[in-house]
């Protein structure tokens, strides 16, 4: 009775029902939750007011810049490359138009892929003081190409659901002008010595960081080294990092990289210690 009742239904219908049935449920349901607990570590690494924003007037779902998806990519050890889909280079009229798009990377495998567009009719550009098309060229080259890399790690990392894109440009013409809310983000190099912090632009308190990278973080010098090359993209020997962190801010910064980055690590081995514990477990006794 059932087959026939399957029968009966939509070729479309019984497989999506196929697919649904052939799903590891339990499997599905600790993706989901790696997938919140990484949204939250994105959350608590980048910067409001420079990685992303919130337009006055526009809702609360705040815009995801070019800094903070840069810094997306290297917490989950991604890199990008990008290709000139389209292009449009009318010189007697002045105008100019690409279409870039960017594909992520991981190992030399391709994960997913995104599109940006821009034009030298976009409304910021003739819009106000009338710019020189001619000189807007790589302008709007350099803003398809940022476009489509935050479209691609929006989809990469499953921040559609915290960031937007659509507002990104309007935002940087207001940070400019500083309309952008932002709000003060604490010191997080020293969570148990705030009370003895030189304040955000004064000398960074080296003590404190790595009581707390090695305490908090469990993190050895190796690995303070290889994730602060990433950060930094050269190579960095732990006994040069004061000649690179000069304030109190950049010190809280690199480690509230260090912070994401050991996050996104312990999640990626707990997903090996459980595929291999589901892989024995489906093995015959």
């Amino acid at each position: 009775m059932e087959e026939k009742k399957n029968a009966a239904l939509p070729s479309s219908v019984n497989t999506s029902l196929s697919i649904i049935d052939n799903i590891n449920v339990q499997l599905v349901q600790q993706t989901m939750q790696k997938i919140a607990s990484f949204q939250a570590v994105v959350k608590s690494t980048l910067r409001e007011g420079h990685d992303y924003g919130v337009i006055p007037g526009t809702g609360s779902k705040p815009t995801l810049l070019k800094p903070g998806a840069e810094k997306i990519l290297m917490l989950l050890g991604l890199t990008s490359e990008y290709e000139l889909i389209e292009k449009i280079t009318d010189y007697e009229k002045g105008f100019f138009a690409f279409t870039v798009k960017c594909v992520i990377y991981r190992n030399g495998q391709k994960i997913t892929e995104g599109m940006g567009h821009a034009n030298t009719r976009e409304k910021r550009y003739t819009s106000g003081k009338q710019q020189d098309p001619y000189t807007l060229a790589n302008t709007v080259l350099k803003m398809a190409k940022k476009r489509a890399q935050v479209d691609a790690v929006l989809t990469v990392a499953s921040l559609s659901e915290i960031f937007t894109q659509d507002l990104e440009d309007e935002l940087e013409e207001l940070e400019a002008t500083g309309y952008v809310q932002t709000q003060s983000q604490p010191s997080m190099a020293a969570p148990r010595n705030r009370e003895k912090s030189n304040g955000q632009g004064g000398r960074p308190d080296w003590t404190a960081f790595w009581k707390a990278v090695k305490g908090e973080l469990k993190l050895k010098e190796k690995d303070v080294e290889e994730l602060a090359s990433q950060y930094f993209g050269t190579e960095v020997k732990v006994a040069k990092l004061s000649t690179r962190i000069r304030t109190q801010q950049e010190l809280n910064q690199l480690f509230e990289f260090l912070k994401g980055a050991k996050s996104v690590l312990d999640m990626e081995q707990s997903s090996e210690t459980e595929a291999e514990q589901m892989s024995l477990a489906s093995q015959p006794q």
